[in-house]
């Protein structure tokens, strides 16, 4: 029995074992398997190991797409997206602009096609804004769990917006991510208390400054410590 003569439900079972890049390959070898790769049914798990991965045409984005997460776990992160834009060497900014808009655009794509999704996972994202984020909270009405890791451009206004347009979240985590404060926290904790919420190191963290401050040199060694 050849492999296409199998039930359309038989396939997307056996396509479900294999990664991303092995559903790929077997597709591209008849029209019918092609057409399995493209099913949205088995798409709704994605995990992505690092930003160039948002590139590849070995995925499918759609409706039945319900958990997500995009884990960039590199030394890059800490030793050149991290940094303030503005303490930032030339050649730091030009690395950063060949990808500093890829998860903003790629969370944009998710929001147009994933009306569906209920678990949202970015670590080591340095790039995201809170508009990004709010963006999606506001399209993907259904997400349940939020969890962002170690992405320094995430602010108090996400906690807003989790207030906000989260209306169906349980959970949110904010771990790692230095211009969180505990003032935000506690808005949250005030306004939903049924919302389960940690914020592991984030409050405790040195948060960004503006070029034009003063900043004591002991904060600044303090950050220098945590960017080595």
């Amino acid at each position: 029995m050849d492999l296409i003569q199998l039930n359309r439900e038989c396939l997307l079972h056996l396509f479900s074992f294999l990664d991303k890049d092995s559903r790929r390959s077997l597709s591209l070898t008849c029209a019918p398997l092609r057409e399995v790769f493209l099913d949205p049914r088995l798409w709704n798990v994605l995990h992505f190991s690092s930003l160039s991965q948002l590139r590849s045409d070995n995925f499918v984005l759609g409706r039945s797409l319900r958990h997500l997460s995009i884990c960039w776990y590199s030394s890059r992160v800490l030793q050149v997206c991290n940094i303030e834009g503005w303490l930032k060497s030339s050649f730091q900014r030009d690395i950063c602009s060949k990808h500093d808009r890829l998860v903003s655009t790629f969370l944009a794509r998710v929001c147009r096609l994933c009306p569906n999704l209920l678990s949202l996972k970015l670590s080591g994202c340095g790039h995201i804004t809170d508009q990004d984020m709010i963006i999606l909270l506001r399209n993907c009405r259904k997400l349940h769990r939020l969890h962002l890791e170690n992405c320094v451009g995430i602010t108090d206004r996400i906690l807003d917006g989790a207030v906000a347009d989260g209306s169906s979240l349980e959970e949110v985590k904010v771990d790692f991510c230095r211009n969180i404060t505990q003032e935000g926290l506690k808005a949250v904790r005030e306004k939903r208390p049924e919302l389960r919420l940690s914020a592991e190191r984030s409050a405790s963290m040195i948060p960004d400054s503006n070029p034009e401050e003063k900043v004591p040199l002991t904060r600044n060694l303090q950050k220098l410590l945590e960017f080595s």
